[in-house]
Formats: structure tokens, C-alpha cells, sequence
């Protein structure tokens, strides 16, 4: 059984709430990310994606200049490492999301996306 340890992202992107939705969308492009978590510290506020981002600037014509933290997904699902990775993709499709925090405990660890679990079709 493949877990979502073995195949999450380590290399995180976090932002803190106050960081425009501007600034996100410069730091997930550098990157090459398609997330980023929000937190205030180590503790997890949200979720902002790139879709967050589409849907602000779909809605407001400044919506660039607004802070992150209007437009993620708070207090998101999460899952720990040792989450079958079929599990967890059940969990996104079922939600209707891509992009699935791993923590270990009260600790986060990486991201695990559609992309990552994109092979599990190919197990059997």
C-alpha cells in the first residue's frame, strides 16, 4: 500500500493571511506550485490555490490587492503520513479539491496533490 508520505511534497510554500493575493500568485509562479498554506505561525490557518486565485480575480477587479486570507479554504481537510494514498484521493475527488495537507500531529509536513496520486491508476 502506497502512502501519501511517499508521495507528497516536502518543499511547502506558506504564506501568511496579510500576504496580497498579488504577492501569492508571483511566489506560486516562481515556485511552480499550485498551492500554498496560510499559517500564522506552525498552526494551519487555510488553503490558497490557484483556483482561489482565479476565482478572485473573476469576482473583484482589485482583487490582487486583497489579502490571502479572504479568498482560502479555512481550516482545510488534512491527512497524516501514513494515509493510504487511494484513501486520500478518494478524500480530494470526494471534495472536489487538489491539494491535500499532511500533518503529523499538530505539525505539517508537505502537500500531497492530484498530480502526486496521478500514477496510482497505473498500481493494481
Amino acid at each position: 500500500m502506497t502512502t501519501v508520505a511517499e508521495l507528497m511534497n516536502e518543499g511547502l510554500l506558506s504564506l501568511g493571511p496579510s500576504i496580497t493575493v498579488a504577492e501569492a500568485a508571483t511566489m506560486m509562479g516562481e515556485r511552480r506550485v499550485g498551492s500554498a498554506l496560510v499559517m500564522d505561525g506552525d498552526t494551519l490557518l487555510g488553503i490558497f490555490t490557484e483556483r482561489d486565485i482565479m476565482r478572485a480575480l473573476g469576482e473583484h477587479f482589485d482583487a490582487a490587492k486583497h489579502q490571502v486570507s479572504e479568498w482560502m479554504t479555512r481550516n482545510p481537510i488534512t491527512v497524516p503520513p501514513d494515509t493510504a494514498a487511494r484513501d486520500a484521493l478518494k478524500t480530494m475527488l470526494d471534495g472536489g479539491f487538489r491539494h491535500l495537507p499532511v500533518m503529523d500531529g499538530e505539525r505539517i509536513i508537505g502537500v500531497v496533490s492530484m498530480r502526486d496520486l496521478s500514477g496510482l491508476e497505473s498500481e493494481a
